[in-house]
């Protein structure tokens, strides 16, 4: 397959430190040898889960953001193939499968100017191009009957994973979105603003609940959208959850589920939602990291959970400590989706 760079047993022996008395995750997950047939090669392996890399920012460049995105997926990929392999964990579980590698597409857009329409219009044509290489690759993955576990990358990605999910099912899919925007904005030319309104508009995603929707930085207008489509579309605040207090957490989430949860669903992470975590659109507060991790465990635990998307950290626009804490707890909230 075009773009997909497998991880291979030599990257295992270079990633994985080794140490005396102990099992690193790493030791015990699964690969694939051929980037020809996956859908054959995942239906034959006794696995639940596949992890895939998406490092890329085209999606945040075409939406005039910072970029970053990209560096996100190996600190992470490292730092979980590190982890202990106990009962807890279970990494036989899970094949690394690999990276979508859209390098070709960056150095196409490391010139433009992200606040330029011209250049704007340049980068979400190959958002376009993205968009179907994702939907291709995570339409054989749900088709084998197994679960993606997919590290961005922007949120651009959700378009694609949402459409491959769904085309593979044969049947719309639901989807929850811990999240400070709504990403609901305008069909103007695919970014990172507008994965679920398109995937909405073309019939990929039927229901669809945005948790911790912040309300100072979500318009008026996309408000109005929101409320027109409250059959479909809910949300909740993070100024009601964490700031005034008016709604709990736990029965939040409860709430939601009773919206999402009644046909397959997809889970999306939004590194923006959680605080110290470094982005493309960082904000002053959010959800601590142990929240995002309640969340994941609340909706992963149930059956009909269909996939897992972790997007827009950037590690590279914090410090080494945060870059490094990044890649921790983005392991952290892959392995209490495994649980």
């Amino acid at each position: 397959m075009k773009h997909l760079n497998l991880f291979t047993e030599t990257n295992r022996k270079k990633w994985v430190n080794k140490r005396s008395k102990e099992s690193k995750f790493g030791e015990h997950v699964q690969l694939i040898t051929k980037t020809e047939n996956i859908y054959e090669q995942l239906q034959n392996l006794d696995v639940s889960y596949v992890l895939l890399g998406i490092p890329e920012d085209i999606g945040v460049f075409a939406n005039g953001g910072e970029t970053g995105t990209s560096n996100a997926w190996i600190s992470t990929l490292k730092t979980l193939l590190n982890l202990q392999s106990n009962t807890f964990t279970n990494p036989n579980k899970l094949v690394v499968l690999g990276t979508l590698d859209f390098s070709e597409y960056a150095n196409k857009i490391a010139f433009l100017n992200p606040k330029k329409r011209t250049d704007q219009k340049k980068a979400r044509k190959l958002v376009c191009e993205i968009d179907k290489v994702v939907s291709q690759l995570v339409h054989d993955i749900v088709r084998a009957g197994k679960k993606p576990i997919i590290i961005g990358g922007g949120h651009n990605n959700a378009y694609g994973i949402l459409k491959g999910t769904a085309l593979a099912l044969n049947s719309p899919i639901n989807c929850i979105n811990f999240d400070t925007h709504s990403n609901f904005r305008t069909e103007e030319g695919r970014h990172n603003g507008n994965a679920f309104s398109y995937a909405f508009s073309e019939g990929f995603l039927k229901k669809y609940f945005v948790f911790g929707l912040h309300e100072k930085t979500t318009s008026q207008d996309i408000l109005n959208t929101l409320k027109g489509l409250k059959k479909f579309v809910q949300f909740n605040t993070y100024e009601a959850l964490e700031i005034r207090k008016e709604l709990k957490f736990k029965k939040e989430c409860k709430h939601a589920f009773t919206h999402i949860g009644n046909s397959n669903f997809g889970i999306e992470i939004d590194c923006n939602a959680i605080a110290g975590i470094p982005t493309s659109a960082m904000i002053p507060c959010g959800f601590t990291p142990s929240k995002a991790r309640e969340f994941i465990s609340f909706f992963g635990a149930k059956e009909n959970a269909s996939y897992l998307h972790i997007c827009e950290a950037a590690p590279n626009l914090g410090s080494k400590k945060t870059a490094s804490l990044t890649a921790k707890l983005i392991s952290y909230l892959v392995t209490d989706f495994m649980r």
